[in-house]
């Protein structure tokens, strides 16, 4: 049985995620700072609710160990968890603004994996995933044919930026573990404002394909619903 584990998994992109994974037979982690929403998005989904907070050292301290005590490993870490930021006038941004959305979206990740690396270690075929974007791509954003090149968020586009290059990383220095990027497109969600084209499924076929890939697939690759995407 793979067991997954899904940071921000209470609603949109992790909620969705976790309900089919959950229907590929995984036994799913439902990862969530608001209990009253994690606890009643794993009962509905027929998973098990683990409290987290991306942003906290202890909080990711005690998730880990709360795996540990009732699953002894995970063998799919997803993280998902994110925050959009300010969107708008880069001249209106303040450190305070940066160091917040820098907080969940790339040190979040960091904190995350590095509490789970010992759990994803027991696993036969562990896998990381870390839910980036296209907005984080400079070819995207400066092709005038794509949405991305429309919108002005200076601090998720370069959070998101930063943890592909992160994810790249990984893959390279984290021997024996596949680690890949997946970019959702833009998918209705609450981050923004559900204005997105695609529903959250299509947003999450990336990231369910990572996820149920065999042994032996790649790693080190930024991936959409539509294939492997060169980063840019």
């Amino acid at each position: 049985m793979t067991i997954t584990f899904i940071t921000g998994a209470n609603k949109g992109l992790g909620r969705e995620t976790a309900r089919r994974l959950t229907e590929y037979g995984h036994t799913v982690l439902v990862g969530a700072r608001n209990r009253e929403q994690g606890e009643a998005a794993a009962a509905a989904l027929g998973a098990r609710y683990v409290p987290i907070d991306v942003t906290d050292d202890a909080s990711v301290a005690a998730a880990a160990a709360d795996v540990a005590e009732h699953e002894g490993r995970i063998d799919v870490l997803i993280n998902n968890a994110g925050v959009s930021g300010p969107a708008g006038d880069p001249g209106d941004l303040t450190a305070a603004d940066a160091l917040a959305v820098l907080d969940v979206n790339v040190v979040g990740v960091i904190r995350t994996t590095t509490a789970f690396l010992p759990l994803l270690r027991r696993s036969d075929d562990p896998v990381i995933i870390n839910v980036s974007s296209g907005m984080g791509s400079l070819a995207l954003t400066h092709d005038p044919g794509r949405p991305e090149s429309r919108v002005i968020a200076p601090l998720y586009t370069s959070s998101k930026a930063a943890l592909t290059m992160l994810t790249t990383q990984y893959a390279k220095g984290l021997e024996g573990i596949r680690v890949n990027a997946a970019d959702p497109g833009y998918t209705a969600t609450d981050l923004n404002g559900h204005s997105g084209p695609q529903t959250v499924t299509e947003g999450t076929d990336a990231i369910v394909a990572l996820a149920t890939e065999g042994p032996g697939a790649g790693t080190g690759r930024f991936v959409s619903r539509h294939g492997e995407i060169a980063w840019s």
